[in-house]
């Protein structure tokens, strides 16, 4: 039963309904287990306390990738998967993964037979799944695919190819597949309790954030799949429940086209830190990062620290003719990793009766684990991997619950939006491909105002048009929404995005039906956000 995309339908549905599955969290993973749990026939809820993919979900590095640096590491087994996943998502979704080429910069002789022959084997694991073949370009190759790099020392390049997709615009479309399938699915719905009898968990309490209301939704299971906040959802269920996660912080900067004008993105194999760093093409921007900081306490809106972005600029310049400074920075976002606290906290005895009863099963990306009143708990892994991760919890799922056993056919499920030519032959920006076939959709509100089609600043391509589109079919309730996620305006460029928030606001009022002082609310909300986003907003240290 295919339901519509409607918050109040949606709603109604939860308050009238019993359900197989409960999934709490609406990121990658929850969204990912409520396709395929619909997609089997179960029936399906998700609740999501503020907006699909509002946090970590779509603060991600914006790429669909096999793990370049787990090679050496000898992750040969977690490499393979996550390219058969990579090659899965290019498939299923084209309007929102596309392929882009990577070039590994060489400034000595050794680094050439070095990362030539690991991007060789990252092309023997791909296999027929690759994207296209690794291959050593000359120094006049490399600054032609990549103008902006650091000419000073270069000796040539290494070309190889992964994927590059847009992370919120995924979430929604997993969104919109699961309620497409029968699932029930709203933003903006608390969980605040987790429903038992006989000491087993059969549903949660929750409150719709807009209106106030309270409800139960019931459940034969329930999944906790709410990222770096899982362990507070884990503590409904067991109050003395220890910490399981330690929260990370990624961050990223987006500076202007002309840091990077080509459409090859740059892969810098060694940072400060060890880690890697890439400098990618996006929505007619740079993106760079990311970072890996560890973090006290979660948050929704992380910002950045002063270090963080000190760091990316530094690693960065080493590879670009021009070294960025922080006033050419447009947008700074930052985002959670929820990564699983090493286990030797547990055998210095900071465990608790539930936690030793649980069951757990961990692979080297995500952690499944089953409390002793069935609460089922997924964190970690990463966007590429999230139909697999999934799988694996429906299946954990059916299996605690006694449900009966259906097979996972998520692995050739075209997403909402699929299309065959996601509007490539007609020379679309990213910012309109991504739509796929809900283009036509927003051409028809266009055809009835062509002055909607126009966008609100030069320094963004949103239009209203889209605007009304996200109110009127996406599910979108806030300037935020909006701006942030059915949009990319505030990764694009903060400071624009901020200086349309009232006109946005006044778009999308008469739909919402907001009175003059919520439109206002909701504009001064998003600027808020907005300030955070800013260079100037970084936190010290």
């Amino acid at each position: 039963m295919t339901r519509p995309f409607d918050r109040f339908a949606q709603i109604a549905a939860l308050e009238a309904l019993d359900f197989d599955i409960l999934v709490i969290g609406g990121g990658a993973t929850g969204l990912g287990v409520a396709v395929d749990a619909a997609s089997r026939g179960f029936t399906t809820a998700l609740v999501e306390a503020a907006d699909f993919a509002s946090a970590t979900s779509s603060r991600s590095t914006k790429l669909v990738h096999g793990g370049v640096r787990y090679l050496a590491e000898m992750q040969f087994a977690l490499v393979t998967e996550a390219l058969e996943e990579r090659a899965l998502l290019c498939a299923n979704a084209p309007h929102l993964v596309h392929d882009l080429a990577f070039i590994v910069p060489r400034y000595h002789w050794w680094e050439g037979p070095f990362y030539g022959a690991g991007l060789r084997l990252y092309d023997a694991l791909a296999g027929r799944r690759n994207l296209g073949p690794s291959r050593a370009l000359s120094r006049d190759e490399t600054i032609r695919a990549i103008p902006g790099v650091r000419e000073e020392g270069l000796l040539g390049g290494i070309e190889y190819h992964d994927a590059q997709f847009d992370d919120a615009r995924m979430a929604l479309a997993l969104a919109r597949t699961a309620a497409a399938r029968g699932a029930c699915v709203a933003n903006r719905v608390r969980c605040t309790g987790l429903v038992k009898v006989d000491g087993q968990v059969v549903g949660a309490e929750v409150r719709d954030l807009e209106s106030g209301r309270a409800f139960t939704v019931h459940a034969s299971i329930v999944v906790n799949a709410t990222g770096v906040f899982a362990d507070e959802v884990r503590r409904l269920d067991d109050a003395d429940a220890r910490p399981s996660l330690v929260p990370s912080r990624g961050t990223h900067i987006v500076l202007p086209r002309s840091f990077l004008p080509g459409d090859h993105a740059i892969m810098v194999p060694h940072t400060d830190d060890g880690r890697v760093l890439f400098v990618i093409p996006w929505h007619g921007r740079t993106l760079v990062g990311t970072t890996d900081t560890e973090v006290e306490r979660p948050e929704l809106e992380p910002r950045a620290s002063g270090d963080d972005i000190d760091f990316i600029l530094r690693n960065a310049g080493r590879y670009l003719a021009r070294e960025p400074r922080r006033a050419d920075i447009l947008s700074v976002f930052a985002g959670l990793r929820p990564l699983a606290k090493p286990s030797r906290d547990a055998s210095k005895g900071d465990s608790s009766k539930g936690d030793a009863s649980s069951s757990k099963k961990v692979s080297r990306e995500h952690q499944l684990e089953v409390s002793p009143s069935g609460l089922v708990t997924v964190t970690g892994g990463k966007w590429t991997t999230y139909r697999r991760m999934a799988e694996e919890t429906v299946d954990l799922a059916m299996e605690t619950a006694g449900l009966e056993v259906r097979a996972c056919v998520t692995e050739h499920l075209r997403l909402h939006g699929f299309t065959l030519h996601a509007g490539v032959e007609a020379g679309l920006p990213d910012t309109r491909r991504m739509y796929g076939s809900d283009l036509a959709a927003i051409g028809a509100i266009e055809a009835r105002d062509p002055r909607l089609a126009d966008p609100y600043t030069p320094a963004l391509p949103l239009t209203r048009s889209e605007v009304l589109f996200a109110v009127e079919s996406e599910m979108a309730r806030t300037v935020d929404d909006v701006l942030a996620r059915r949009s990319r305006a505030l990764l694009l460029d903060a400071r624009a995005a901020a200086s349309i928030a009232d006109e946005v606001a006044a778009t999308m009022a008469p739909v919402l039906k907001w009175s003059p002082e919520a439109a206002r609310a909701s504009a001064a909300e998003f600027r808020a956000i907005a300030e955070g986003y800013l260079a100037s907003a970084a936190r010290e240290g």
